[in-house]
């Protein structure tokens, strides 16, 4: 098993969740962390021996929104102090969450978890008739076998998917290697989470029973 000993303090915070690597910083700067009793400078390493205390203090309010980001639009959060998790392309448009939660970022963009997103998408032409048996086997892009999906045809040129990844323009790269090309994406769900009547641009606060669902899928 790789050692990960010793590593800068700023990751060691960030792996046991207490806060980001840039939230550490600011802690280090603000003279909260003491390793072995000493203060933490930016930079200090610590092993797996090493004892590291955080000055307590007021517990930090994570936030969490729906974003419905409208089409032609840089991926971006419109909130301050908040971060999109994770991308849609320009020429896509639909759910997004916005938080200043960094401890969830890994456990919903890191590949070796599975979260469910869903899409909806709409292809040039008519859908191929072996189209839902051929994207749900999984497709070659590029080298790459795509892990298997959920299709679900809705007409003769539009379609849901449900993944568990996410590649770089996935869906688009599916689409065209089976001779479809994607004339307008939509994401609708991510996990528990879904966009719902929101309107393009505006943005929902995620709390209670939704909230907790997710976090308890995330294990935070």
């Amino acid at each position: 098993m790789l050692n990960l000993y010793p590593m800068r303090i700023n990751k060691y915070l960030a792996l046991k969740k207490i806060s980001t690597r840039r939230g550490a910083d600011e802690l280090i700067k603000n003279k909260k962390v003491f390793i072995n009793g000493k203060l933490a400078l930016l930079g200090s390493k610590v092993t797996e021996k090493d004892h590291v205390e955080i000055l307590s203090g007021e517990k930090k309010k994570y936030l969490y929104f729906v974003y419905n980001k409208p089409v032609r639009v840089e991926t971006d959060s419109p909130e301050e102090g908040l971060f999109p998790l994770g991308r849609l392309d320009k020429n896509s448009h639909g759910l997004l969450i916005l938080t200043n939660d960094g401890r969830i970022t890994d456990q919903l963009l890191n590949p070796k978890y599975f979260h469910e997103k869903e899409y909806l998408v709409k292809v040039l032409g008519k859908l191929r008739s072996n189209f839902k048996q051929k994207m749900e086997a999984g497709v070659n892009i590029e080298g790459y076998l795509t892990k298997k999906c959920i299709i679900k045809i809705i007409n003769e040129n539009t379609f849901r998917i449900i993944l568990t990844e996410g590649k770089k323009h996935q869906i688009r790269r599916m689409c065209a290697n089976l001779f479809q090309e994607v004339a307008d994406l939509k994401r609708e769900r991510i996990m528990n989470i879904k966009l719902g009547t929101l309107k393009p641009g505006g943005t929902r606060e995620i709390k209670d029973e939704e909230l907790e669902t997710f976090l308890k899928f995330l294990e935070i």
